[in-house]
């Protein structure tokens, strides 16, 4: 009974997990150097007197994913991160079936960004202009039913522009 219960558990999950990423668009570079890419954007960044935000997570997470497409679709939302950030998605994946290298790179690049992971993902961490952190973001404080509140998210985007921040 029990390993009826476990199976039929696991095969609900599975099929939850492909349906969420179905029709999504695979936002993550996972070719791509993470510390290198946080620099790339921190530089970026100085030049047009924006902060960085790191969505942190993978093409293997679901609620990633759904992030990315609602920011996408939300023209509201989309303009203020175009004017006040430069936001990427930084690849985490720490399998070790990826190679020692990449865990290692994986292992830095949460510890350049105060370690985000313990929130879960996504998570997203703010960078100023100097490529400091000054806020890492639990999504599941903007998520709303089975995705996510446009007033949520654009409260946490406004109130971390470089002009609330600064004022």
């Amino acid at each position: 009974m029990r390993k009826k219960f476990f199976l039929s558990l696991l095969g609900l999950c599975l099929v939850l997990m492909l349906n969420a990423q179905n029709g999504l668009k695979k936002v993550y570079n996972e070719d791509i150097n993470p510390i290198e890419q946080i620099d790339h954007a921190v530089l970026k960044a100085k030049t047009e007197g924006k902060f960085v935000i790191c969505q942190v997570g993978g093409n293997w997470c679901p609620w990633c994913l759904r992030f990315a497409d609602f920011i996408t679709k939300d023209a509201t939302i989309s303009n203020v991160i175009d004017e006040s950030f430069v936001y990427i998605h930084v690849n985490y994946n720490p399998r070790k079936s990826e190679g020692e290298k990449k865990v290692q790179l994986a292992k830095a690049m949460l510890k350049r960004l105060n370690n985000p992971a313990r929130f879960g993902f996504p998570v997203f961490v703010v960078l100023d202009e100097e490529g400091r952190v000054i806020h890492i973001q639990d999504s599941s404080f903007l998520e709303e039913g089975q995705g996510y509140s446009q007033e949520k998210v654009l409260r946490f985007f406004k109130n971390w522009t470089p002009k609330a921040v600064k004022q």
